[in-house]
């Protein structure tokens, strides 16, 4: 059985996890404590960004960050709305590093 992390325990990782790093990284939306999916949005500090989900893959049958969007800023953050119009539960990071480092490759799913 594989047990998930409470979102908020996750997110406080995450956030430490980029703060070590020297990466900023600020909460833009607070979902549901436990369940809420979680988001993250890499800002390039060029006017570009990518939005990363949690999702699954069936082949590795693990969880994995997808891509949700990639492109002009304005275009990710209308793609966030629209996600967050969807799911009120869901919690957006936004990640600013013009390096492109996101660090979700390091942390558990």
């Amino acid at each position: 059985m594989n047990a998930r992390l409470a979102a908020h325990i996750w997110v406080a990782a995450y956030l430490r996890r980029l703060q070590l790093e020297g990466i900023p990284a600020y909460v833009i939306a607070r979902g549901d404590a436990t369940a809420g999916a979680v988001l993250v949005k890499l800002a390039r500090m060029d006017g570009t960004a990518t939005a990363f989900t949690r999702g699954f893959d069936m082949e590795s049958d693990a969880r994995v960050w997808q891509e949700l969007n990639t492109g002009p800023e304005a275009e990710v953050d209308a793609a966030i709305t629209r996600q967050r119009r969807f799911d009120p539960d869901l919690w957006v990071i936004e990640v600013e590093d013009a390096r492109g480092r996101h660090m979700l490759d390091e942390i558990p799913v």
